[in-house]
């Protein structure tokens, strides 16, 4: 039969040391594990689970959580939380006070905080652990450098669970989590930067491709000088500008004028278009967002505000900005802070916002289709940028200097654009605006066969002076559905009847539903 006899003095004392070295061993391979932590896993994320779990195992723990401040270092987020048989209490993404809770006192005071009944915690930690069933716990802060980077909390579901030696191997480990994180932070800020500079090179590359298209404002009217005299007055200045005037009337090229002027013109104009972009897509292309924010994020993406930083955020059609987004542009410019789609940390930003719309934002407030504060905060200067029509006068100077753009760009040589020309097209109204001459006058010069500037008879038609007796309205529904029967009912794409009539294809659907015109009846 076995023995059933206690193993004497001599046989506990080799089971102890035993279990002693099995102890110090799996504490070996955690130091290990940590140290091959430092060079193999350098996103954040993947790099704190990986360590909570090793720990865990270790220490014979139930929870293992990873802490991290805010910018302002007011508050602790919980931004790992592994714990297996939670009752899902404590989760990732919990807040805590610096002042007032356990984890913040270790994170002030650099020294760890051991409560070895759930009784002796501070009053957030205690409900949580009465929620969970955790009887005791320490929060060990995470230094590097003299510096406290966060807060690494244990817990178990007994009291009394861990003692001195315990607490000191921690610490060990603690910096060794810490050296960890230093590294994760660093290498995210300069994969950040990275993403960023190649932004700005590219937005740069867009930046010099459009200022060589637009390399002036062109025009000596009084309704011009107007203008420009109200860009030199705010310029210099930091306070918000809202352009308003119609399609096409050059509201871009404004703005640009401003961005040269103000202190910020070492940095970016950087520019976002709310009409051309989905609703969907909008709010992740002005603010960015993380990696899995949503189907398709598979990368990370620096948003059109955060690469504006320290320059100018030029929001074009802001009247299109869907409602839902309208409250975070709002907060941009009261607080000056964003949070990337799908993201929890705190952006800070410093851009100077100019604004440009087609549409009656009063009228949209009225009707509730735009927000009253941000109305408010956008139209702090508004300037009106006048329709071509209102300075006729600017438009033999216009067609010159697009004659000589598209005559370069295409290697020919216009030298003669005959006067009664010009004058036919001084008297018509232009609903497009400076756009509509512009494309005009390239049809032209593609089409001219010698040196001079010649527009086709039929074309020419158009813009005959208005009849007596005729509104605009009937004269441009007349141009409207003429073009649509000359692009078989087509109204976008580069041969569209919007193309022909120098007008975005929005807009061109607005106005003909207004006008009651149907393009499959006429195609």
């Amino acid at each position: 039969m076995p023995s059933t006899r206690e193993p004497d003095g001599a046989g506990r004392g080799v089971a102890a040391a035993r279990n002693e070295l099995q102890r110090e061993s799996k504490r070996l391979r955690l130091l290990l594990e940590l140290t091959n932590a430092l060079v193999s896993n350098l996103e954040l994320r993947d790099l704190l689970l990986a360590i909570s779990e090793s720990i865990r195992e270790c220490m014979h723990c139930d929870l293992v959580s990873v802490w991290l401040p805010d910018e302002e270092q007011r508050q602790l987020r919980s931004v790992t939380m592994d714990f297996p048989e939670g009752r899902g209490f404590a989760r990732e993404n919990l807040l805590q006070q610096v002042d007032g809770s356990g984890v913040g006192k270790a994170f002030k005071t650099g020294k760890p905080v051991v409560s070895a009944r759930a009784a002796e915690m501070n009053a957030p930690e205690h409900q949580l652990a009465v929620q969970e069933g955790i009887g005791s716990g320490c929060c060990l802060p995470l230094t590097s450098h003299n510096r406290t980077l966060g807060v690494l909390g244990l817990g178990w579901r007994v009291e009394n669970a861990s003692n001195a030696e315990d607490v000191e191997f921690l610490m060990r480990a603690a910096g060794q989590v810490a050296i960890a994180i230093e590294n994760s932070l660093t290498y995210q800020e300069i994969q950040e930067l990275k993403d960023k500079l190649t932004q700005e090179k590219l937005y740069m590359e867009e930046e010099i491709r459009s200022e060589a298209d637009y390399e002036g404002m062109v025009g000596q009217s009084a309704a011009l000088h107007q203008v420009l005299q109200m860009v030199e007055a705010v310029a210099a200045s930091d306070s918000t500008v809202l352009l308003l005037g119609e399609t096409g009337t050059g509201k871009e090229l404004i703005a640009r004028a401003i961005h040269a002027r103000c202190r910020r013109k070492e940095r970016t104009l950087i520019k976002l278009n709310c009409a051309a972009i989905p609703a969907g897509l909008l709010e992740s292309e002005l603010f960015g967002h993380e990696r899995g924010a949503f189907t398709g994020a598979v990368a990370q993406k620096v948003g059109r505000l955060e690469l504006a930083d320290h320059g100018t955020l030029f929001l074009d059609e802001v009247g299109d900005l869907p409602l839902e987004v309208q409250p975070k542009l709002m907060r941009v410019l009261q607080e000056r802070e964003f949070e990337r789609v799908g993201g929890t940390r705190t952006r800070k930003v410093d851009v100077r916002l100019v604004a440009a719309t087609n549409r009656d934002l009063k009228k949209m407030v009225d009707e509730g289709q735009f927000r009253r504060d941000l109305y408010y905060r956008l139209n702090v200067i508004p300037i009106r940028v006048p329709p071509l029509r209102e300075r006729p006068e600017d438009i033999p100077l216009l067609v010159s200097y697009f004659t000589q753009k598209y005559a370069r760009r295409m290697q020919k040589k216009i030298l003669h654009i005959p006067a009664a020309l010009l004058r036919r097209l001084e008297r018509w109204h232009w609903p497009g605006n400076v756009r509509e001459l512009e494309n005009l006058v390239e049809r032209a010069v593609v089409l001219s066969p010698g040196e001079t500037l010649e527009i086709t008879a039929p074309e020419l038609a158009d813009y005959a002076a208005p009849v007596a007796g005729r509104g605009r309205s009937a004269e441009e529904r007349e141009r409207i559905v003429r073009a649509l029967k000359e692009t078989s009912g087509r109204v976008g794409g580069p041969n569209g009847a919007a193309t022909r009539l120098g007008l975005k294809r929005t807009t061109l659907i607005t106005r003909m539903k207004k006008m009651g015109i149907e393009p499959r009846k006429l195609g």
